[in-house]
């Protein structure tokens, strides 16, 4: 799954306070945020102007669809609500004369881990992220504004849940992020933790 690289004890790491930033990024994307994108979890309220018949909160299935009153199995994953929003409007074109329709994320996440990917430890902002789909560790770096100064970044581990056991998995943020180096990019699940410890020089 992560090619010859080993399974890993998850080190013992606290939260320590953030230090200036090594990588400048933008904010962590939250979905009031223009480029944020749905996905898998996460539940959507969907205003039909003049058609409250159609206005709904449905979620989006682990398939990255979901269904509505005359709109069935359209993809919403890896959209903005902005996107999805044109997409209903031309589904409900054939029932609905002009329709005007507004997409709102409601992110399960906020209150089922879950659904989340968290980061410990050495980046600027550590926090909880809501998964959306295609979410790679780079995009999680940059999320929480990267590495502290004291980070060693090659020595992070992804812990990951499988079969219901814990597995960790090392990554090069390092590599990754202060040499560019897009193989050390891993794709994440949700309910992941990125744990990033301090440099021990």
């Amino acid at each position: 799954m992560f090619g010859g690289e080993g399974a890993l004890r998850a080190p013992s790491t606290g939260i320590l306070a953030p230090a200036p930033v090594v990588a400048s990024s933008p904010q962590p994307l939250t979905p009031e945020s223009p480029n944020y994108r749905l996905g898998p979890g996460e539940n959507i309220q969907i205003f039909v102007w003049r058609a409250p018949e159609l206005s709904t909160v449905v979620p989006i299935r682990p398939d990255g669809r979901f269904s509505m009153p005359l709109v069935e199995d359209l993809p919403a994953a890896g959209k903005t609500p902005t996107e999805l929003a044109r997409d209903i409007e031309d589904r409900l074109k054939a029932y609905v004369q002009d329709p005007i329709v507004t997409v709102i994320a409601q992110v399960n996440g906020a209150g089922d881990p879950r659904q989340q990917v968290k980061v410990l430890g050495q980046a600027v902002n550590p926090s909880s992220l809501s998964y959306r789909s295609g979410l790679t560790a780079l995009d999680v770096v940059i999320a929480v504004g990267g590495l502290t100064e004291f980070a060693d970044g090659n020595r992070a581990v992804l812990v990951r849940e499988e079969n219901g056991q814990k597995v960790s998995y090392r990554l090069r943020l390092d590599d990754l992020v202060r040499k560019g180096d897009i193989a050390a990019d891993r794709p994440l699940m949700p309910g992941d933790t990125i744990i990033i410890p301090e440099s021990w020089l």
